[in-house]
């Protein structure tokens, strides 16, 4: 177990605290469930810098850290949607959580084969992640009435659009393997 690993595992142990807090009736439910969503922001770019920085990669934090990321998002997308209670919401965090599902099924097929590197993460998707870890701070932080949700939902679009572009990035890369053994 390293520092790295343990910051991947506070990022999965605050998902369950980030739940409790929204469903708590109080009015600063939203500024705590936008601090422990930037905490775990930070921690996914921490844990990675330090596992570089420390030469600290390890098998366990290759697994955990995409699970996590996954995770967390898939949980607060679900929490927005209830909150929410509009397509607006529900169908970019439909795309992005449908993406995740597809592109975490195709990397691990990729792998079988060999040829996991075709498929390593693109700069359009770490946009798209930065875009929808924005659009989800953005929608924790502020109450679904406050004006600045807007803002939140702008991004949630701007990071359904990347989801789907990335989504074809990844599968076009793959694409002969997929006609190869279908």
């Amino acid at each position: 177990m390293n520092i790295p690993n343990i910051l991947t595992l506070l990022r999965i142990a605050l998902i369950p605290i980030l739940v409790i807090l929204y469903y708590l009736p109080f009015g600063w439910v939203n500024i705590a469930c936008g601090i422990v969503f930037a905490v775990a922001c930070f921690t996914d770019w921490l844990d990675g810098y330090l596992a570089r920085m420390l030469d600290q990669n390890t098998r366990l934090g290759a697994f955990l850290d995409p699970v996590a990321d996954k995770l967390i998002v898939a949980v607060a997308l679900v929490m927005l949607c209830v909150t929410y209670a509009s397509p607006w919401i529900t169908i970019p965090a439909i795309i992005i959580i449908c993406r995740e599902i597809v592109i975490s099924a195709l990397r691990e097929w990729m792998a079988e084969l060999g040829k996991r590197s075709n498929v390593k993460v693109s700069y359009v998707g770490k946009v798209k992640t930065a875009m929808q870890m924005l659009s989800i701070l953005v929608l924790l932080s502020v109450d679904k009435d406050h004006w600045f949700s807007w803002a939140g939902i702008i991004a949630l679009y701007i990071a359904a659009v990347l989801t789907i572009w990335s989504m074809f990035i990844y599968l076009s890369a793959a694409w002969s393997d997929l006609k190869k053994h279908s």
